[in-house]
């Protein structure tokens, strides 16, 4: 699914207007239908709303709703903010159809009012401001906002919270509405996938409203959910009649004392993604401690404490840095080794912080390597930015200087690509904040990419399912209890899903 900037949206909006040969402001009906259908779904028949309305289209979609409940049976009243002098034509529409129909469904609030006396049950609507918002809300509107922030009141927002940007992170301060929910048009807006603001949007419902599909397929963005029809689409099954041979060698460089785990679940994970041979290559502490977590795997010691040459060793994927330390051996050995290097290797963990510290490996990574750090890493990498919407954009011109793929890790992890698109993904929960979860990420990516799949494939793929596997040891385990370790075991749910129609 494609994500659209703010002037994208408005863009299909118009050109689904001229194309479908209908008015802006049946367009709008469509819209407010879409929204009190949602109402009808999923609250009480007896709720009661209050809609809080702006002076522009976001505005008149809530006016519109408005006569949709009363005419439904509901009890609802709109307020109107005169947030500007003159209302858009499709608001002031909606503003007079409404009023017509009986004397006191809308009222308009004087400039700086405030809605006192709410009484709980009743369900607030949020319609003040759309995605047209090119400012932070200031005066009189980020003081009603934070009125209703302060109100116990559930919040349902129309297509946004109001006083949130669709494009960029604002300020800190910023007022933004707090929904209980939001029923977002058609699209994801950005802001609701990094955690300054998609902390504001409750759970969010994408309501699909009929744009046109034609404008959609054939307008460039570079920025797209990875949704569960991506991974099925890129998922290939088995041949019956192959052999380990067939599904490659993979290689996980990793471990040092007291960091052995690490290696494990990577190794681990490398298995259950499918990799058709798995080598561990491991410090000497951790030899026994390998053979006997991973008999499935291969397993080979250099060095006593940590891994100190790796430069020949070399399969059909190798990942490299899960506890491996940034001992000043495994340094040098991890620079001789990049450098020798022709095939895409994944780096984590201790492999990035030692690109930090020798940054002029990167100009040595293979292309389509792949690169898994959180923001802290790849802050180390690549240098501070100031919020995690500017830190995709940085990811994005790295990723073309560099000609690699970097998976930054979050709640939703983005894959960037070497020609700038950012793929968000949808799977996962809080419960996989925890360690050893980076490491299990990093042996599946590797399993994938030995397995046949492309450095691209095999990051949004290994993506999807490290999510999806997390989904379903959360359900079983609650998200408080869950480990790493649960994630591998639910490999086998996840990729069974895959194959479901």
């Amino acid at each position: 699914m494609k994500i659209f900037s703010a002037s994208q949206i408005r863009a299909c909006d118009t050109y689904t207007i001229h194309a479908s040969n209908i008015s802006s402001y049946e367009l709008m009906d469509r819209a407010a239908t879409k929204c009190v259908s949602w109402v009808n779904e999923h609250l009480s028949p007896n709720s009661v709303f209050i809609v809080l309305c702006g002076s522009g289209n976001n505005g008149g979609d809530g006016l519109a709703i408005t006569r949709m409940l009363h005419r439904q049976g509901y009890n609802a009243k709109a307020f109107l903010l005169r947030l500007s002098d003159e209302l858009t034509e499709d608001c002031r529409k909606n503003f007079e159809r409404l009023n017509s129909i009986e004397k006191g469904l809308v009222e308009i609030l004087p400039q700086d009012s405030l809605i006192a006396d709410v009484p709980e049950h009743v369900i607030i609507i949020d319609a003040l401001l759309g995605t047209g918002l090119n400012r932070p809300a200031e005066g009189w509107v980020a003081d009603f906002i934070n009125h209703i922030n302060e109100l116990p009141n559930s919040v349902v927002s129309v297509d946004i919270p109001s006083g949130m940007p669709a494009d960029n992170i604002p300020g800190k301060g910023a007022q933004i509405i707090q929904a209980t929910h939001t029923l977002s048009f058609q699209f994801y807006k950005r802001s609701f996938l990094h955690p300054e603001t998609g902390r504001f949007v409750g759970k969010l419902h994408i309501l699909d409203i009929g744009l046109s599909t034609t404008f959609i397929a054939s307008t460039h963005t570079s920025y797209y959910i990875t949704d569960e029809y991506t991974p099925k689409a890129l998922y290939r099954p088995g041949n019956a009649f192959a052999h380990k041979g067939d599904y490659g060698q993979a290689l996980i460089i990793a471990g040092s004392k007291s960091m052995m785990g690490a290696a494990v679940l990577a190794a681990k994970a490398a298995l259950r993604s499918g990799a058709g041979k798995v080598k561990a290559l491991v410090p000497e502490c951790g030899y026994d401690i390998m053979q006997s977590s991973v008999p499935e795997a291969m397993c080979y010691v250099s060095g006593e404490t940590c891994v100190s040459r790796i430069k020949d060793w070399q399969g059909s994927v190798v990942a490299v840095g899960p506890g491996l330390g940034t001992n000043e051996a495994t340094a040098r050995a991890l620079s001789d080794f990049i450098s020798a290097c022709k095939e895409p290797i994944v780096v984590d963990a201790d492999g990035l912080n030692m690109l930090a510290l020798q940054p002029d490996l990167l100009h040595k990574l293979p292309g389509d390597s792949v690169l898994t750090p959180h923001p802290k890493e790849f802050g180390r990498l690549f240098g501070a930015t100031k919020d995690s919407m500017q830190m995709v954009e940085l990811a994005r011109t790295q990723c073309m200087k560099y000609n690699i793929y970097i998976v930054l890790k979050g709640h939703h992890t983005v894959v960037v690509t070497p020609e700038g698109e950012c793929w968000y993904n949808m799977t996962g929960n809080s419960g996989m904040a925890t360690g050893g979860s980076g490491d299990v990420l990093t042996g599946m990516i590797a399993g994938l990419m030995a397995r046949g799949y492309s450095s691209f494939d095999a990051a949004r793929l290994g993506v999807y399912l490290h999510g999806l596997a997390g989904d379903y040891a959360a359900a079983a385990w609650t998200e408080n209890a869950m480990v790493a370790g649960d994630i591998i075991n639910n490999l086998g749910h996840a990729f069974k899903r895959l194959t479901q129609a």
